[in-house]
């Protein structure tokens, strides 16, 4: 059995800004397996909110790549993973997860999802995001959106102008269904001021407008609002989900802080159980990573898959998007191939 991997810096069409920092240039590290003549890839998206940059992935490689002794094996590979680092270096198991689903997947000849027994439930709209500039390139982002087909537009907000922007945003968009993401940026007072604002916008969610760690603050805001908070940077792993089921509506889980697909299938299943509802997310990541979540996101809610659509550089194709529609793959494994070596 053998392990590769390569880091190659992608680079986004356009600056690329949250409340936390604005960025043009993710480095991403692909995983291979190659065992019995067949091979199964994987994408490592670190984030340095997760603690985890282009550094950590590359210097516990080697050290995770061990755990990988049968790809048909999946509970073994995730108690290996864990026996090595028990709550680091999400993207990197899932990067190496996602290589074993791929090689058992050609081995067996399927997708995937028909691997895990998943059905081929359509995928609902992602949303498109407009992300942090200025208020006219804001502008412009919506603008574009909406004329390429985007029905879905997911605002990114932090700003001491975030009223402002969504005003305008909403008048650019009318027909459209937005989204706000505030990336934990507001306080508990200008969160409950914001309330009002997004419910006059007909803002279908916001996602964590709080401090990660202020569950006390979303549980209080949730009780007062009738936009339904969904929770991001609270979740870190499929084991926070029960705690959070006081404080959120829903979940948005995204494979790579997760630490797989398999992990995100069981957290799924648990905010499910807890009646939340789930929104398949993403960080930027190629068609790799991206075609991973989609496997799996016909059981979601709600899907913001459009990291790979931000990137001038997408080193894979293969997903089938229309606008902000994209069909679950039928090809064998994730259902994308390299562009280039």
């Amino acid at each position: 059995m053998n392990v590769t991997w390569k880091t190659r810096d992608l680079h986004t069409a356009q600056p690329f800004g949250i409340a936390r920092w604005t960025h043009s240039l993710y480095p991403r590290t692909f995983v291979t397996l190659e065992h019995d003549g067949l091979s199964g890839r994987g994408e490592a998206a670190p984030n340095a909110f997760y603690g985890e940059t282009r550094g950590t992935v590359e210097a516990v490689l080697p050290i995770l790549k061990d755990a990988l002794t049968d790809p048909w094996d999946w509970e073994g590979l995730e108690r290996g993973l864990d026996a090595r680092f028990p709550h680091d270096h999400p993207s990197v198991k899932c990067a190496i997860e996602s290589a074993a689903l791929e090689w058992c997947a050609r081995a067996a000849n399927v997708p995937v999802w028909r691997l895990l027994g998943l059905s081929p439930s359509p995928v609902p709209e992602s949303s498109f995001t407009v992300s942090i500039a200025e208020l006219d390139d804001m502008r412009r982002q919506a603008r574009e959106a909406v004329v390429r087909g985007h029905g879905v537009l997911k605002v990114k907000l932090g700003t001491e102008r975030d009223e402002v922007i969504l005003e305008a945003l909403r008048a650019e968009a009318p027909s459209a269904r937005i989204r706000v993401d505030a990336n934990a940026a507001w306080t508990r007072t200008g969160a409950k001021r914001m309330l009002s604002v997004l419910a006059a916008a007909d803002v279908e969610f916001v996602e964590q407008p709080l401090n990660a760690h202020d569950l006390e603050g979303h549980a209080e805001l949730r009780r007062s609002s009738t936009v339904p908070i969904v929770a991001d940077e609270s979740l870190h792993a499929r084991s926070d989900v029960p705690k959070l089921a006081e404080a959120f509506d829903g979940l948005n889980l995204k494979l790579a802080k997760l630490g797989g697909p398999l992990q995100a299938l069981h957290a799924l299943r648990t905010a499910r159980a807890l009646g939340m509802s789930v929104m398949l997310g993403c960080m930027i990541e190629s068609s790799l990573g991206i075609a991973a979540a989609v496997h799996l996101a016909g059981l979601a809610d709600f899907v913001d898959l459009d990291g790979a659509l931000l990137l001038a550089d997408d080193p894979f194709e293969g997903l089938a998007w229309n606008a902000g529609c994209v069909e679950r793959p039928s090809g064998v494994g994730w259902g994308v191939e390299a562009r280039f070596s």
